[in-house]
């Protein structure tokens, strides 16, 4: 049986217990409170349920991790950093970057962030804990993604793009700050074909969760975040692959 969170106190059963089928699913019930996410994102579980649904946790095995200097940067795609008139920004739409991903896309009739989610993310975001990157062109937001900075690991949430691979060019300066800063790791949660293009690969459960213990809050360094120090990233040509 599925174990009930009561809202307190925090705390989650061992990744270990996940199910196999759905893969990773853990624990119902518990918040989204500030508390709750945090301690699930350092324990290597994240929410994800539907709208009417109870507070689902996961954990699947295995992760979908992307490592900040493994990102593939196709000729394309290197054509699009350089000549696309992009301006790159962290942490200056937050709000606007979580609205966008929620909205409904054509192949999605629905979405999971419910205003109960973006309540959750925008407390963190003014607590320092959640960060967007956002693209721009000619003033217009027209991609970005949002997530959970823990120490040296970025867990990635959301991602979208208005305009052909936007959102490619924000995981693309993501991965670059990380890198420059000690940033060890990008949390991907699961596989997607589309993910998997620009590197991402899978890790086993209990390896993504070495990794938390040497890198994520309370471990690693602390990533600088804030508009001044991380701001404006040159929009440079990276090697192709």
């Amino acid at each position: 049986m599925l174990p009930w969170l009561p809202p307190h106190p925090v705390g989650f059963p061992p990744v270990e217990q996940a199910l196999r089928e759905p893969d990773g699913l853990l624990a119902a019930g518990g918040e989204l409170s500030p508390d709750w996410l945090r301690c699930a994102y350092r324990r290597g579980i994240f929410p994800w349920f539907a709208p009417g649904e109870p507070i689902l946790w996961w954990s699947p095995d295995p992760r979908l991790v992307l490592f900040p200097d493994e990102i593939h940067v196709h000729r394309s795609l290197a054509k699009r950093l350089r000549n696309a008139g992009f301006t790159v920004t962290f942490d200056h739409a937050f709000s606007t970057v979580i609205d966008a991903c929620a909205a409904p896309r054509e192949e999605h009739a629905g979405t999971w962030i419910t205003p109960e989610m973006r309540h959750a993310y925008c407390r963190l975001h003014a607590e320092g804990v959640a960060h967007s990157v956002e693209v721009w062109r000619d003033g217009e937001l027209v991609g970005g993604l949002y997530g959970i900075g823990l120490g040296g690991v970025f867990f990635g949430e959301s991602m979208f793009s208005r305009v052909a691979d936007a959102s490619k060019v924000a995981l693309v300066h993501l991965a670059r700050h990380l890198s420059a800063h000690g940033g060890q790791l990008i949390d991907c949660q699961v596989h997607t074909p589309h993910l998997a293009s620009l590197g991402a690969r899978r890790i086993a459960r209990s390896t993504f969760i070495d990794y938390l213990d040497q890198y994520a809050e309370g471990h690693g360094s602390p990533m600088p975040w804030s508009s001044s120090t991380a701001n404006h990233l040159p929009v440079e040509e990276p090697k192709p692959t």
